[in-house]
């Protein structure tokens, strides 16, 4: 039989793990990121990589929440949701992010990044031109900017070949809602349609536009090719994104913790390049598999010639819309790209 003075001890105990209890409790974060693709996506992918560098560093104190798209709503919404704070992180794509931040519509101009992955690579990563001069635009919008990457090349599907400017005369092509993208596909010769991306299968099919334009995984998991004909690859364009974070959260992360997500973003540049271009090489084959009279059309140099020319306008449009700082930025990029004209 157990007496008072027994019982002491095992109280004691109770009281050094419950107190151990709630102190882990309190170191422990949870980072929720959401972003603008579903599941099976690059974006999930680098999410997906991300949280488990970042929960085995953090011993699990941290544990990342990954929200893929439509779970949130719109990309506008996620961007918006980062920047007051109801989000952690996110993807934020440059033809949604360019309506908080005019200069990051420069990724929609049309043959500005190079064709040398490599060098986009080191550029997106490690661009002063964007990490440094666009880095007090961010955090008036309360965004911090970790990284950049690329997600492939983007490509058209349409219902008809194109293989000049003329031959998207009057096709409606869905942009994303930029307004730069909108002046760049008006210069190619289409009528650009602005539409959400969950909306784009059903617009296809029932005719509300005529083509897309996306990276191949997506073409592929968003089964655009089941209501289309042709696959072109013009060069004209990589679709790029960025991993975003709350300012406010960022800067108060403690020294420790800044540099495990620093280090963990900085490790993931290799990881992603090479992912990116694993999966859109697995998806194009899918594709063939799946719907083998799909026809792709490679424009020649020769060919894509006329629309790196119309796109040049792009360039005139960009700096009309941002001035100084815009100009500034186009021409500290197209240098470090060697894209210059």
């Amino acid at each position: 039989m157990q007496t008072r003075n027994s019982r002491k001890p095992v109280a004691a105990t109770v009281t050094l793990l419950a107190a151990a209890f709630f102190a882990q409790g309190a170191q422990a974060e949870t980072w929720k990121f959401a972003l603008e693709e579903v599941d099976g996506s690059v974006q999930d992918a680098y999410a997906e990589e991300f949280k488990k560098r970042i929960e085995e560093r953090s011993n699990g104190e941290v544990t990342v929440q990954i929200y893929p798209y439509g779970t949130l709503g719109t990309s506008q919404d996620i961007a918006e949701m980062t920047g007051q704070g109801v989000l952690k992180l996110a993807n934020a794509s440059p033809g949604h992010l360019g309506s908080l931040i005019e200069e990051m519509n420069v990724f929609n101009i049309p043959y500005l990044l190079s064709q040398d992955n490599q060098v986009n690579k080191d550029v997106l990563t490690d661009s002063q031109c964007i990490y440094g001069k666009l880095e007090d635009e961010f955090h008036s919008k309360g965004l911090e900017l970790l990284t950049m990457y690329p997600e492939g090349d983007m490509v058209w599907t349409t219902q008809k070949p194109v293989r000049s400017p003329s031959d998207l005369n009057g096709v409606k092509m869905r942009t994303m809602t930029s307004p730069l993208l909108v002046a760049a596909y008006e210069a190619f010769g289409a009528d650009p349609t602005p539409m959400p991306y969950g909306e784009v299968y059903g617009g296809l099919q029932l005719g509300q536009i005529d083509a897309q334009v996306n990276p191949i995984f997506a073409i592929e998991e968003m089964k655009f090719y089941e209501v289309t004909d042709y696959m072109v690859w013009a060069g004209q364009q990589q679709f790029t994104t960025t991993v975003v974070g709350n300012r406010d959260w960022y800067a108060g992360l403690s020294d420790d913790r800044k540099q495990m997500l620093d280090e963990v973003v900085d490790s993931m540049a290799d990881y992603i390049f090479e992912t990116q271009a694993q999966y859109n090489e697995e998806r194009l084959e899918a594709i063939k598999k799946a719907k083998p009279d799909m026809e792709m059309i490679q424009l020649s140099e020769e060919e894509r010639q006329p629309f790196r020319e119309a796109s040049m306008k792009v360039r005139d449009k960009f700096v009309e819309m941002t001035g100084d700082s815009g100009q500034d930025v186009l021409q500290c990029l197209a240098q470090e790209f060697g894209t210059a004209r």
